[in-house]
């Protein structure tokens, strides 16, 4: 037997052990099933504090992803624009997924919004206060053409907030060494309007005051429960 087929077998053996340990520590249990089912047009309440659904016009929201790949990424959306102090209004779009593996985790908005030819001017982790709590969140400022949307958004993998790329995916590694595939959320806030900084004002607002309208697990499902006392 030539050196060169006794490499070509090894090689083949290596591969065999590798997919097998991979099979062997792959999960096989989904939190979301584990977890009282959400419905997501109950969850998030139509009236809160000063804000209430405005359904006298159409919503003006960015869709995630294409229709295909939400039916593949998500098991929900939802989509709704409030009004709210002074007539301002906020677009909330929320999307959730039973499978936050590799191939169908949450599509973060620094993705989708350039894949619908939106320019992003610029991108920023920040925190909100959140009667006590510290939320983690990302700030965007995105434009098409007069379009200037200023977002706030964060992801929820299981029960853990993240707000970047690598934090999701630590997250979904930790819950995959216990054995469980995490469910997500992707919450994002946004508004029309050129002035960012009081968007982000804006923003901070109406999380608040839908953080104080949400009480126990409904709550830790859309902020999480992992969060950090205010200042740390």
């Amino acid at each position: 037997m030539t050196a060169a087929r006794i490499r070509a077998i090894v090689v083949v053996l290596l591969m065999a052990v590798t997919l097998g340990a991979t099979a062997a520590l792959k999960p096989t249990r989904h939190l979301a099933d584990e977890m009282p089912k959400l419905q997501l047009d109950t969850l998030f309440p139509k009236t809160f504090g000063d804000w209430r659904v405005d359904d006298t016009q159409p919503v003006q929201l960015v869709s995630p992803d294409s229709e295909a790949l939400l039916k593949k990424l998500y098991n929900q959306t939802l989509s709704r624009t409030y009004v709210g102090p002074e007539g301002r209004r906020v677009m909330l779009s929320v999307a959730y997924g039973g499978d936050q593996s590799d191939a169908t985790r949450a599509h973060r908005p620094e993705v989708c919004y350039p894949a619908q030819g939106f320019q992003m001017l610029a991108s920023s982790q920040n925190t909100l206060q959140l009667n006590g709590e510290t939320l983690k969140v990302r700030r965007l400022v995105a434009q098409l053409g007069g379009r200037y949307e200023p977002i706030t958004y964060w992801i929820v993998v299981g029960e853990q907030v993240t707000a970047t790329g690598v934090e999701q995916k630590l997250a979904q590694l930790r819950y995959g060494s216990q054995g469980l595939v995490p469910d997500g959320m992707l919450v994002r806030v946004s508004s029309i309007d050129r002035d960012d900084q009081a968007a982000f004002n804006l923003h901070g607002q109406f999380v608040a005051d839908l953080a104080r309208a949400m009480q126990g697990d409904q709550r830790g499902r859309v902020f999480g429960t992992r969060v950090a006392p205010d200042g740390k």
